[in-house]
């Protein structure tokens, strides 16, 4: 299975930025972005979606400059993707339960946004399941299936 590499807040970078992360005075590494700065052509587009906020140590702004880079940031708009996307995932060709690590009923919601915050039992995605209970979410975390699942199926 392809491995990937970790980008956007799970990447590492130097011990100077481990600190400035911990100490809240750098919102992300700058490792990734540097990598696709170095990497992308001259002229080329760095696309940057994602969480990425606050001061990035070592980011490269004359070289992207050099270059002439465009930049394409922000959070995906996932409404304008849901109809090319929902049949592909029905169809099992795209497999987003591959980034999610954790599932949590509804009303554990400022709990998620807190472990994902705080970067803390290795979050990368929380998925709130309107009506479970605790232990719902639990077993849907553990095997993938949620029974019975008020509303339908997850």
């Amino acid at each position: 299975m392809y491995k990937r590499h970790a980008v956007g807040f799970e990447a590492k970078g130097s011990l100077t930025e481990t600190v400035l992360t911990n100490l809240k005075l750098e919102g992300s590494s700058g490792k990734a972005l540097r990598q696709c700065i170095a990497a992308v052509r001259r002229g080329g587009v760095v696309s940057v979606p994602g969480v990425y906020a606050g001061f990035i140590h070592g980011f490269l702004f004359g070289d992207a400059f050099d270059k002439g880079l465009t930049f394409k940031m922000g959070q995906t708009h996932v409404h304008a993707w849901l109809g090319e996307l929902l049949p592909l995932i029905e169809k099992g060709l795209l497999k987003p339960e591959e980034i999610v690590t954790h599932y949590m009923p509804f009303e554990e919601a400022a709990r998620g946004y807190e472990i994902f915050e705080k970067r803390e039992e290795e979050c990368r995605k929380v998925i709130l399941v309107p009506g479970a209970t605790s232990a719902q979410a639990a077993q849907k975390q553990a095997t993938g299936v949620i029974n019975p699942m008020p509303g339908g199926v997850v």
